[in-house]
């Protein structure tokens, strides 16, 4: 990220939290200055990231760039007819880049120049954002305003405003985020009050609608997988089950949902938890810590999984109406050293204000080195709409055209879940790689213990418990197969076009490093391996170039599977682990067992 933007928003940050001192706490989305001379921060609050000295340069953003959906306009009032369908035509782009969502930045130069407009220039502008808005079918959102006071006594502001159109070719916007954290720290017990709307009352009764088995209601931990559903309007409500009975109905009123995998945080399941990571390709992951724990258990274990799979992480610092401030504030300082060590490398940045949690959504998209960190009380509800401010502005990390360039390659679902649902048959749950997926198309699935591929017809298809009649590249759904045998599926599968000819290997090389072993990894080790959707365990047939590996070595491994062939890909992102032993690395070749076969 620009060093220059971070002081800018460090600097708003310092502005706010004196403002905020003033006014005896309070807050909102009240006005702030932009001035030439920036303050030192000297909270907490507004340290993350740093605010220093801007006297060389007015305050200014990054410059505009073509692509992407942000666009700056120095003043929209009164354009022609010519100008106006110039300026729909536009929105339009900005909306395709961000996949439904765009950003307009409105008193501000090309460049990044914060000029700021008059009150009556400024509603003018507004005016004629909103008449393009219903040009294209979207709504607008001000997410904020603020002053911009330098060189000039009169008073110029400028807008921030959200776009939001659900794309013609889209039921809603999509995003998967995976709930990592220890055991005990909350993580249930926040979903259920965010998708329910209602506070827990402090015994866990928020959490039980999420609980899949009569052993995780007994003893109140995950032991499973779980889907939960939050929901945001076009005008960035919430839409959950305190007003939508159903999943459908949800769907239904949403423009945005929010699909939050919720993972186990004890370690005896960890591999169920390693599964939902690698499986179901969450575009971020929520850590949640207990203020009155801190980072104890799996904490440190699940951070360091979601970075080794380079899925951006920020953190919920849970249960703070359990413990004092100073022990809050104890919790914030230990995550804030882990983060900023070598080998995490990132920038904390603390939540205190909604004007923060507009700014964090943004930076998180943007740069993977910055890390929010909410505070927040279940129970009380302290700070939860922050989270839900962060949630409603949080934008999709691809963009339409590497969507685009998905769905033109052959269809390919991974089979991550299988169910046998009455008057239905077999339903497989899973998310689509690549390509295009439509009710009736003619699949093939594989491999099969002997290494081929059975054909099959998708009858029907939901997503977020609604029907659906085309999958896209990169969404979640599960798929009927009508009468397929289930004893011919298995989780690690893939469904993909006849045309494709797979590979599948029984060998593969892979370039790793060894997080941690207690002794010398060497040829013969058996691990358990995890790549995408498979998993499975596998001995290592040769270390090239070396006889052994020791905690924090490199090299390029031969690994050989056990059980079953199984479908790779070169690239393919790779997570091993044999009791204390783990390490990550990279497939760099196959080692095909045999031409593509299938069968009826």
């Amino acid at each position: 990220m620009d060093t220059r933007v971070s002081d800018l928003f460090g600097s708003l940050s310092t502005q706010r939290s004196s403002s905020q001192g003033a006014n005896n706490g309070a807050v909102g989305l009240a006005s702030r200055k932009f001035t030439k001379n920036g303050k030192k921060c000297k909270n907490r609050s507004a340290r993350y990231p740093k605010a220093s000295n801007i006297n060389n340069h007015p305050p200014y953003l990054p410059p505009e760039v073509e692509e992407g959906n942000i666009e700056y306009k120095l003043k929209l009032i009164n354009p022609t007819e010519y100008r106006f369908e110039h300026l729909a035509t536009q929105m339009k782009w900005r909306l395709q880049e961000g996949r439904g969502e765009a950003v307009y930045q409105i008193g501000v130069e090309d460049n990044g120049l914060l000029v700021g407009l008059s009150d009556q220039d400024m509603k003018a502008s507004l005016r004629t954002l909103r008449r393009m808005a219903e040009k294209v079918g979207a709504d607008i959102t001000v997410l904020r305003e603020r002053e911009v006071d330098y060189d000039s006594d009169d008073q110029h502001k400028i807008a921030e405003v959200l776009i939001r159109k659900v794309p013609d070719d889209q039921q809603f916007l999509d995003l998967r985020v995976a709930v990592l954290g220890n055991v005990d720290s909350g993580k249930s017990t926040l979903l259920g009050v965010l998708t329910q709307g209602e506070l827990d009352n402090g015994r866990g009764r928020a959490r039980l609608n999420l609980f899949r088995h009569l052993h995780e209601i007994q003893t109140g931990r995950t032991s499973s997988i779980s889907f939960e559903l939050l929901g945001f309007d076009s005008k960035g409500e919430i839409v959950n089950y305190s007003d939508s009975r159903t999943a459908e109905e949800i769907c239904e009123n949403a423009s945005k949902m929010i699909t939050f995998i919720d993972l186990a945080g004890h370690h005896k399941y960890l591999k169920t938890t390693i599964f939902g990571l690698t499986s179901y390709c969450p575009d971020f992951a929520m850590l949640v810590v207990s203020a009155n724990i801190g980072i104890a258990g799996t904490t440190r274990e699940h951070l360091g999984l979601a970075m080794a799979l380079k899925v951006p992480i920020f953190i919920v610092v849970s249960k703070v109406d359990l413990c004092t401030k100073s022990t809050v504030e104890r919790t914030v300082r230990q995550l804030e050293r882990i983060l900023k060590q070598p080998g995490c490398n990132k920038v904390p940045m603390l939540v205190a204000t909604t004007d923060d949690a507009v700014t964090a959504a943004q930076k998180f998209a943007q740069s993977p080195s910055i890390t929010p960190i909410f505070t927040l009380s279940s129970v009380s509800g302290e700070s939860l709409d922050l989270l839900k401010v962060f949630f409603n502005i949080l934008p999709p990390l691809s963009n339409c055209k590497e969507q685009e360039e998905l769905m033109q390659q052959f269809t390919e679902f991974q089979i991550d879940e299988i169910y046998t649902v009455p008057d239905v048959g077999i339903v497989v749950g899973g998310t689509l790689s690549s390509g295009i997926c439509r009710e009736g198309e003619q699949l093939v699935v594989g491999p099969t213990d002997d290494g081929k591929f059975q054909e099959l017809t998708v009858c029907s298809i939901q997503r977020n418990r609604s029907g659906c009649r085309v999958l896209r590249a990169g969404q979640a759904a599960t798929l009927a197969l009508g009468d397929f045998d289930r004893s011919l599926l298995r989780k690690g599968m893939v469904m993909v076009s006849p045309e494709m000819n797979p590979t599948i290997c029984w060998r593969f090389e892979a370039e790793i490093i060894l997080l941690f072993h207690a002794k010398t990894f060497h040829k013969g080790f058996q691990v358990t391996v995890h790549v995408g959707n498979v998993r499975q365990t596998a001995r290592v047939e040769a270390l090239y170039g070396k006889d052994e590996l020791r905690t924090g070595e490199k090299a390029v491994v031969r690994f050989r599977f056990l059980k079953h062939p199984e479908y790779l890909k070169v690239g393919a992102k790779l997570l091993f682990r044999e009791g204390a032993t783990k390490g990550i690395g990279q497939v760099t070749k196959l080692q095909p067992a045999s031409q593509y076969q299938h069968s009826s």
